[in-house]
C-alpha cells in the first residue's frame, strides 16, 4: 500500500529503505549477541579460576559449587564489558556487509550511512535503559546473593578467623571510630573497645578530642553502655567509670550489618544507600560514582555503536579495511581505560563523581560522531 502523502514510486522508495534498516539493524543485533556470548564465556572462565584460587583455606568445594559463585558474581562483570559487546559486534556485522558488497549497494540506492547507522545506535540505546533498570539491579541482586555465599564459606570450620570489628558513627559536629577485638553473639556485646572521638572545628576540620577504652560495650537504642571505661583526652590524665554511656545515632539492628558494595547495590537503591552511609559518617562517593555511570550507560552504548560503525564504512576496493577496523578495537579499549582511570579519579575525589561517570561516554559519542562525520560528509 502506498504512503497517503507520496507518489506511488516515492512510496516504494521509503518501503524499500524501511526493509533496509531493519535488515542491518537484524544483522547488527546478531552479531552483538555473538559477541556478547564470547564476552560472557571468556569471563566466566577466568572468572571462575580466580574464584577457584581465593576460596578461604581449609574450605573444601566443589566444582559446582564453584560454578554457583561464579554464576552469581560474573554478571556484573559482562555488564561492565557489555560496551564492547557493542564495539565488536557493529564492528563485525559491517565489515562482513562491506566485504559482501551490500553497503555498496545501499550507497548505490542513495542511502546515507546515517540512515544505517542510527537504528543500530538507538537499539543500543534501548539496551542500555534496559542494563539500567532491568539487568543492573538483577546483576547486583546476584553479587550480594555472592557476598552471602562467600561469607557462609568463611564461617565454615578451618576457614580464616573473621577479622576485628570496625564501626564508625558521627554528625554534623563529631566523629567515633569504633574498634573492638571481639564480638559476642548474641546481644551483640564487643569486647575490649577503642572509641577514638573527633570533634570538628569552625572550618569543618577534624580533630582528636578523646579516647575511651572499655572492656564491653552494648549499642542501645540511641546510646553505647561501657562497662570498665577509660576515658583521657590529649595531654589529660585517664578517668575511670564503672559504667558509662556514649550517644550514639546508630541503629542496632542494622549497625554491624557491611555496607554493600557499590556494584551490589540496585540502581532503584543507590539513593538511599547514598543517604545512610552519608548519615553514619561514611564517604559515599563510590556509590555516587556508580550511580552516574549507571545513568550514563545508554550513552555509552550507543556511543561504541556509532564508533564501530564509523571504522568499518570504508570501502573494500579502497583498502585498509582491515587496520581501520583494528584501530577502531584499539580506540575502544583506549576509552575503556579512560574510563577506568577516571573512575579512580572519581573515587579518590579528584574529580566530582558526575564528571567521572559522564566524561568518557560523552566523549566517546562525540569522537564517534567527529569521525561519521569526517567520513562521510568530508
Amino acid at each position: 500500500m502506498s504512503h497517503p502523502s507520496l507518489p506511488g514510486g516515492l512510496a516504494m522508495l521509503r518501503l524499500g529503505l524501511t526493509r533496509i534498516e531493519r535488515y542491518v539493524l537484524a544483522r547488527t543485533l546478531l552479531a552483538v549477541a555473538g559477541a556478547l556470548a564470547i564476552i560472557t564465556a571468556v569471563v566466566m572462565l577466568i572468572d571462575f579460576v580466580e574464584i577457584s584460587r581465593n576460596l578461604p583455606s581449609g574450605v573444601d568445594t566443589g566444582v559446582i559449587q564453584t560454578l554457583g559463585l561464579t554464576l552469581l558474581r560474573s554478571p556484573n562483570l559482562v555488564l561492565l564489558l557489555f560496551p564492547f559487546a557493542f564495539l565488536f559486534g557493529v564492528l563485525a556485522a559491517y565489515v562482513n556487509l562491506n566485504r559482501r558488497s551490500e553497503l555498496v549497494a545501499m550507497r548505490a540506492a542513495g542511502v546515507s550511512a546515517w540512515r544505517f547507522i542510527f537504528p543500530a545506535a538507538g537499539a543500543a540505546f534501548v539496551v542500555g535503559l534496559a542494563a539500567i533498570f532491568a539487568l543492573s539491579p538483577i546483576a547486583s541482586w546476584l553479587d550480594g546473593q555472592y557476598d552471602v555465599a562467600a561469607a557462609r564459606l568463611e564461617a565454615k570450620p578451618g576457614a580464616r578467623p573473621p577479622s576485628d570489628t570496625w564501626l564508625r558513627q558521627g554528625d554534623g559536629r563529631t566523629q567515633v571510630v569504633i574498634h573492638a577485638r571481639s564480638r559476642i553473639r548474641p546481644g551483640d556485646r564487643l569486647q575490649d573497645v577503642s572509641m577514638f572521638v573527633y570533634t570538628a572545628d569552625s572550618q569543618g576540620r577534624l580533630e582528636f578530642s578523646r579516647r575511651i577504652e572499655a572492656r564491653m560495650a552494648v549499642l542501645n537504642r540511641g546510646f553505647w553502655q561501657l562497662t570498665d571505661a577509660r576515658e583521657a583526652g590529649p595531654g589529660q590524665q585517664a578517668v575511670r567509670y564503672r559504667t558509662l554511656s556514649i550517644p550514639s545515632n546508630l541503629d542496632p539492628k542494622t549497625a554491624y550489618e557491611k555496607f554493600a558494595e557499590p556494584t551490589a547495590v540496585p540502581f532503584w537503591a543507590l539513593p538511599g544507600a547514598i543517604q545512610r552511609i552519608e548519615s553514619a559518617g561514611f564517604t559515599a562517593t563510590a556509590y555516587r560514582l556508580r550511580f552516574q555511570q549507571l545513568l550514563a550507560t545508554p550513552i555509552l552504548f550507543a556511543a561504541m555503536s556509532v564508533l564501530g560503525a564509523a571504522f568499518s564504512l570504508r570501502l573494500m576496493r579502497l583498502g585498509g579495511l582491515a587496520v581501520l577496523a583494528t584501530s577502531g578495537v584499539a580506540l575502544g579499549f583506549l576509552f575503556f581505560f579512560f574510563n577506568e582511570l577516571t573512575a579512580a579519579l572519581g573515587k579518590a575525589e579528584i574529580i566530582p563523581p558526575f564528571l567521572a561517570g559522564w566524561t568518557p561516554p560523552l566523549l566517546a559519542l562525540l569522537s564517534a560522531f567527529t569521525l561519521l562525520t569526517y567520513t562521510e560528509d568530508g
